[in-house]
């Protein structure tokens, strides 16, 4: 841009020096000068254009990556903390405000280079107007500043609506199917259109905001170019200065409306940027409400744990002394709660997505390190997800087996979900959209069963697994789950009949508080019991 700001002086000594002084030899000089300056400018330009996307692209990618980590870091943290929708905003419309802003510096520091170079110039050829550039280019970023507070206000308001809205859409696209089934579809539409129509009406009035900038980023150089070039005219016509000059000054006052535009531009980008850098570093200052711990239990031998400091001893119980369960090692445990809230508050406690006293093999769950807990303890809840892919990556997450998929097959069996695979038109290799939103509710239960199969984690907890599938496939689920898990820790949160009565130990919850347990067989002498897993008996 120095080069490009350049070329006007250039021309208007080579009209002063050569044309009308008729010096051929000047003449060719300055036309030489003023096909290097755009061999240059057009060199740097490239350049330039070549950096600023590179910023651009880097700028927003590795947001997303630094998105992308935080969110997997917060884990269970996340869905308590933030709306689906932000996320969404996040890296779909911040990435980019971001990279926009950064990309945006290099044109808007050219600039500003630009501008005080030509207002060198031309205070050397004549400190009058070039006063007037120096006064004018000030007053015009002024008032242009006094419109970007309202728009950085109003872009802030309705980026903070857009994620709520968008946020609002995720949640009635994922429950649709159930508030089909309660008839609440029109309801809910008729509420996000509303909200959808008031969000409307504040992105007219954040256009009108922006639409008025945009007039005045035109018509304030426009005025600035008029009163240079009517002061220059003056200026030839008295002989204070050449007609050279006077061409290079109505070619500055033109050419100022590009870096100036330049310049207002850049400045909206970094107030469109510090709005989505603001949202997204609140997202990163997040942390965690689970702290990893550093100590090991020992062996159930009572010898010091020598198998090194980042694995934990095999097998042991898993207790909630808060509640009273207790799971032995090794066993298939059934676990009916009189309230669903109870299951999910039992099995966050045992997974310790919450702090709680729950100890494992006579440890505290909160003193051993987090990542080994999440390695040795899954929990599995018809809320989680099935990703976008090939069937079979989906279900294996840690990749076929060399020379054979017989683990897979063994969980496709035990899961009953070998009819499923077959019917795909690829088998499992068939790509699956995200969210399993092609499979039906009982498909992707069953999915995600034979998922935590294959996780194969010391303990398994299970929140009603079988919940939306018949009778006949819950049977034959409940008759493999177990021989399946033998010698592994298996924990279901059920009042199904039919997994209970398949289970070594069923303790009953009440309150949060487990206040029976034995087999389905002798609980069902228990009337509080007997009524909650009735229910489960009259639905069959």
């Amino acid at each position: 841009m120095l080069a490009q700001a350049l070329v006007p002086a250039v021309i208007g000594a080579a009209i002063d020096t050569g044309i009308i002084d008729r010096d051929r030899r000047t003449l060719l000089l300055w036309g030489g000068a003023v096909l290097g300056l755009g061999v240059v400018q057009a060199t740097a330009g490239i350049l330039r254009d070549r950096c600023t996307l590179t910023t651009r692209l880097g700028a927003s990618y590795r947001t997303m990556q630094l998105i992308t980590r935080q969110t997997a870091t917060l884990g269970a943290t996340l869905p308590k903390r933030v709306a689906k929708g932000e996320i969404v905003n996040a890296g779909v419309a911040d990435i980019d405000r971001i990279g926009e802003a950064l990309a945006g510096t290099a044109r808007g520091s050219g600039a500003v280079v630009a501008i005080a170079a030509i207002a060198a110039i031309m205070l050397d050829a004549s400190w009058r107007l070039g006063a007037v550039v120096l006064a004018g280019v000030p007053l015009m970023v002024w008032a242009v500043a006094l419109l970007i507070r309202p728009l950085h206000r109003r872009q802030e308001w309705l980026r903070e609506h857009q994620a709520e809205l968008t946020g609002r859409a995720v949640d009635i696209v994922s429950g649709l199917r159930v508030l089909r089934g309660i008839g609440g579809e029109e309801v809910f539409a008729e509420r996000y259109r509303a909200d959808s129509q008031r969000l409307r009406g504040a992105g007219v009035a954040l256009a009108r905001v922006d639409a008025l900038f945009g007039a005045v980023k035109v018509l304030l150089p426009g005025l600035l170019t008029c009163v240079v070039v009517w002061l220059g005219a003056r200026y030839v016509a008295d002989g204070r200065i050449g007609a050279g000059q006077l061409v290079a000054f109505y070619g500055y006052a033109v050419y100022l409306v590009d870096p100036l535009r330049r310049l207002t531009d850049a400045a909206g980008q970094l107030t469109r940027g510090h709005v989505a850098a603001h949202r997204v570093t609140d997202f990163l200052a997040l942390t965690p409400e689970l702290s990893s711990g550093t100590g090991l239990p020992q062996p159930h031998t009572g010898q010091p744990h020598t198998a090194g400091r980042d694995r934990l001893p095999s097998g042991g119980p898993l207790a909630d002394p808060d509640s009273g369960l207790a799971v032995a090692a090794g066993r298939f445990t059934a676990v009916a709660c009189a309230s669903p809230a109870d299951a999910a508050t039992l099995a966050d406690r045992l997974g310790r997505y919450t702090d709680s006293a729950v100890t494992w093999q006579e440890a505290p769950l909160a003193d051993l390190p987090l990542e080994e807990v999440r390695r040795r303890i899954l929990v599995a809840t018809n809320d989680d997800l099935l990703f976008a892919g090939p069937l079979g990556d989906e279900l294996d997450p840690a990749g076929p087996r060399p020379g054979s998929r017989e683990p897979l097959e063994r969980a496709l069996d035990t899961a009953s979900a070998r009819d499923i695979v077959e019917a795909l038109p690829d088998g499992l290799n068939t790509v699956i959209a995200a969210s399993g939103r092609d499979l039906s509710g009982g498909q992707q239960q069953r999915l995600r069963l034979v998922r935590a199969l294959m996780a194969d984690p010391e303990v398994l907890v299970l929140v009603e697994p079988t919940s939306a599938v018949d009778a006949h496939t819950e049977a034959r689920v409940a008759r493999g789950l177990g021989t399946h898990r033998a010698g592994r820790t298996t924990v279901v949160f059920t009042t199904s009949p039919i997994l209970l009565d398949r289970a070594d130990h069923v303790v009953y919850v009440e309150s949060a508080k487990a206040v029976a347990q034995g087999t389905h067989g002798e609980l069902l002498d228990d009337p509080r019991y007997r009524a909650v897993v009735a229910r489960e008996e009259d639905a069959l």
